[in-house]
């Protein structure tokens, strides 16, 4: 009986996939032998061109695979804006595939003037485990950064503070080109609002990445990818240039950046470089800790000002080169500098218990300073085995180098008895993570619409940390802690600290994808094994090793209920790996009530996450929308305690079981011609509980941002923005939720080779207040910090070139999400820095 169920299956399967034929070629410009992407393809019966059996769009490339069911006689529609409409007759009877090759259409001089274009070109594209937000087709992406545009891209939010989320989650991977920044992993603001999404082709949101990702990131990776797409090379007649320049002012910054791609023959290059200062000033702080003991309670009380000041600089180099017709060869190398000071002057206070009704009080000064220049590079080598490009080998290298150093002292004013005759307290921290990693993949297809990926990679990464501690009482230096290499005898400060971590890491992966009429699916498997090594050069603790092993199964199965409609289901498993701030045990004691440090006994994070997955998508209408249910057994959090001295510790550790059912959707509704509004909404409950710990947290959360885009009168295109979000929940407190708007005005001249344009960002009070509220079984800490969020920016930029292509060509084969994660470490710094 189970076999005669088999034969049926299959003979059901066959009758689908024998019906159908695949239409396929490319649509380029008949001069300019341009490619032309997002065009509308459209497949008529013969006698009917009222109602289409089947319709898509091309891809960026130009290029086309239509799927008609059924037999007979067919007219092929191919059109774009500004072009004439491409007709073709065809004569589909059963076969698997009907190539066109090229087609060409040339310009249409009386449509943009006679015909009135309602539809625009579909800006998200939409699968069931993955969404793109084509940045370059967003005409704001010339005057805004990568970190503005993000607020626009589905299932991703953006606070007021810049804090980034993914599905309401921080637990992510952000890649650029499809591999790590190790940059990104501790600074992902900074150095997003730094890069300028002019040079952005687009931001993909890959909710179940597949056995071809590495295992990082929980609710999935964010991947950048610049304008660097590999084999653009193809037509070696091709030779051109073109560029930009944007210069821009602000009450809070100053920016300018400037890039140029352009291709000569076979090669193609790629060059961009930034620049910009940013400034906020009168920052209040409010920090109020509880302690509750039988003796009775205690509170300190910490207010102040600070001044937030930053500067950054960048630049990317990226060359191609077409080797033959079934090879190509990549390369690019970059860097980022970024430098932050906070001045800040505070006064902290102790009262009840111990401390008196009148309590007593001491002022200081406590900036900090942070610098990190992290330099990227890789290699790429990709050889085609057949004309139809659809098996080939990669073989990949990168290079990854991040050295950082923070400072902060904290310099006293006023006596107390709590800090006796101390003038400073002084932490000084110097970290370095380095990655070498070596990739090779293969991909072949196994028969008609079914293709299987294999690959390999190995990683080696060194991490280093030199954490330094100092107390000057009067004059005296307390610690005896000289550099090495002035003679004087070196003894070791408690709170002083050497550590290494090298991780070597090994990984493998086989992936299925399929597609058999209307059903497609992928499945595939990885493992992941890594091998541990810590060291202590200076300390009496023990050097030790750790190893661990992880396979990962994924699952994605996608139903098309038409051509409009699709949907889906996802299984994965996500994995944290700790990383250096995790598990540094340096011990950070600048704040004499409050210390933080790592912890070195740290493991892997895993969670299980299962999705399903809504796409429609119509000329003037598309949504998404997407529910998961994940759940997590050890998560790594950051809690606090206090010891047995009173003082408040701030660790890391496996002591949280979370449970979270999460729901996000986006809309985008084409109005007319001139407008089109978009909703980006997100609603999640969870349920926190730890037996360590004894505690338990749960509740809802959500936030939404709606988008207004319309062309006004005289060509100015103006977006307006307004964002809301709830509380965020964490197993012991919760973070406040807030309000903002955001609104543009952008205007081209000169036949759109200069855009002016105007950018107002401001939370509905004016000020943005942070609240963060935590609470244990023997105290309560609140900290509120408010920031004159108010900004005002005006950018002028420059167009200039030969060609209206954008050239483009290397994109990294290497997706290493290995590096530090960002997991509730998104925002590193005091307050908002745009």
């Amino acid at each position: 009986m189970k076999k005669l169920y088999l034969l049926v299956g299959f003979a059901l399967t066959g009758s689908t996939v024998f019906g159908q034929t695949t239409i396929q070629g490319v649509l380029k410009d008949s001069v300019a032998h341009e490619t032309e992407p997002y065009a509308t393809v459209r497949v008529f019966r013969s006698g009917n061109l009222t109602k289409p059996v089947a319709m898509s769009v091309t891809d960026k490339d130009g290029k086309f695979h239509q799927f008609v069911s059924g037999k007979g006689e067919y007219i092929l529609s191919l059109a774009s804006v500004g072009k004439k409409e491409v007709r073709r007759s065809l004569s589909l009877q059963g076969q698997s595939v009907c190539n066109l090759g090229t087609v060409y259409t040339a310009d249409d001089a009386g449509q943009l003037k006679g015909v009135e274009i309602v539809a625009q070109k579909p800006i998200v594209q939409m699968t069931t485990d993955k969404m793109s937000y084509q940045v370059s087709d967003d005409a704001d992406a010339q005057t805004m950064t990568v970190l503005d545009m993000l607020r626009k891209v589905p299932m991703v939010t953006v606070d007021a503070q810049d804090n980034i989320t993914v599905n309401g989650s921080s637990s992510f991977k952000i890649l650029v080109d499809g591999k790590p920044n190790i940059q990104l992993d501790n600074n992902a603001k900074q150095i997003l609002k730094a890069i300028p999404a002019s040079v952005v082709d687009k931001i993909e949101v890959i909710t179940n990445p597949g056995a071809k990702y590495d295992a990082e990131g929980v609710n999935g990776v964010l991947d950048i990818r610049l304008k660097h797409t590999p084999g653009q090379a193809q037509n070696a007649l091709q030779k051109g240039y073109n560029g930009q320049v944007k210069v821009e002012f602000g009450n809070k910054s100053e920016r300018l950046n400037a890039s140029v791609s352009g291709q000569q023959g076979k090669f193609n290059y790629s060059v961009y470089a930034y620049g910009g200062y940013n400034k906020f000033n009168h920052l209040d702080i409010l920090q109020q800790q509880e302690n509750i003991a039988p003796e009775g309670s205690s509170m300190i009380t910490t207010t102040g000002r600070a001044n937030q000041y930053s500067s950054y600089n960048g630049a990317d180099l990226s060359m191609g080169v077409e080797l033959d017709s079934m090879s190509q060869l990549d390369a690019s190398i970059g860097y980022n500098y970024y430098h932050e000071h906070v001045p800040a002057y505070m006064t902290r206070t102790y009262n009840g218990a111990s401390y008196g009704s009148e309590g007593t009080s001491y002022d200081f000064d406590s900036p900090h300073t942070y610098r990190s220049f992290g330099i990227d590079a890789s290699a790429d080598y990709q050889h085609f085995f057949n004309k139809e490009r659809s098996k080939s080998i990669t073989v990949s290298y990168l290079f990854s180098n991040n050295p950082a150093h923070m400072r902060q002292y904290d310099e006293y004013h006023s006596a107390s008895s709590l800090i006796g005759n101390r003038l400073w307290d002084y932490s000084n921290e110097h970290t370095r993570a380095t990655e070498h990693t070596f990739q090779i993949d293969y991909t072949t297809p196994l028969g008609r619409n079914q293709t299987l990926n294999i690959g390999s990679k190995f990683i080696t990464r060194s991490n280093k940390s030199d954490s330094r501690y100092q107390s000057i009482t009067g004059s005296t230096d307390t610690t005896s802690y000289l550099s090495a290499s002035s003679g004087h005898q070196f003894q070791e400060a408690e709170e002083d600290q050497l550590y290494f971590n090298h991780q070597y890491i090994g990984a493998a992966y086989a992936e299925y994808e399929a597609s058999f009429g209307k059903w497609n699916t992928r499945v595939g498997l990885r493992y992941e094994k890594t091998w541990t090594d810590i060291k202590y050069p200076l300390s009496v603790k023990e050097n030790f090793k750790k190893n661990y092993g992880n396979l990962i199964p994924t699952v994605s199965l996608g139903y098309k209920l038409s051509d409009m409609t699709n949907i889906g289901v996802n299984y994965k498993i996500g994995i944290l790996r700790p990383g250096i701030s995790y598990l540094n045990p340096y011990r950070n004691v600048t704040d004499p009530t409050n210390i933080s440090y790592g912890n070195p006994d740290l493991n892997v994070e895993k969670t299980h996450v299962i999705g399903m997955v809504f796409n429609h998508y119509e000329t003037k209408f598309m949504m998404n929308a997407t529910l998961q249910q994940s759940f997590c057994s050890n998560e790594i959090y950051q809690y606090s305690f206090r010891d047995a001295t009173g003082i408040l510790n701030t660790t890391y550790g496996h002591v949280v079981k979370n449970r979270w059912t999460n729901f996000s959707t986006w809309m985008r509704w084409v109005v007319g011609k001139k407008t089109s509004v978009s909703l980006n909404g997100y609603l999640g409950y969870g349920d926190m509980r730890s037996s360590v710990l004894n505690e338990r947290n749960h509740g809802w959360q959500s936030n939404g941002t709606f988008m207004l885009e319309q062309t006004l009168p005289a060509a100015i295109k103006w977006n307006l923005g307004l964002q809301v979000s709830t509380k965020n929940y964490s197993l012991q407190g919760y973070s406040n939720g807030f309000n903002m708007l955001f609104t543009t005005l952008t205007k081209s001249f000169c036949k759109e080779k200069f855009d002016v344009s105007l950018l107002y960002f401001s939370p509905f009070s004016g000020k943005l207040k942070q609240k963060t509220y935590s609470h244990g079984v023997d105290f309560e800490n609140e900290q509120t910090v408010s920031i004159p969020l108010q900004m005002v920016r005006v950018s002028f930029v420059w167009h200039f070139g030969n060609t209206k292509k954008q050239f483009t060509q290397h994109e990294s084969k290497i997706s290493n999400d290995f590096g530090e994660q960002s997991k509730n470490k998104i925002n590193t710094s005091t307050g908002s820095q745009e």
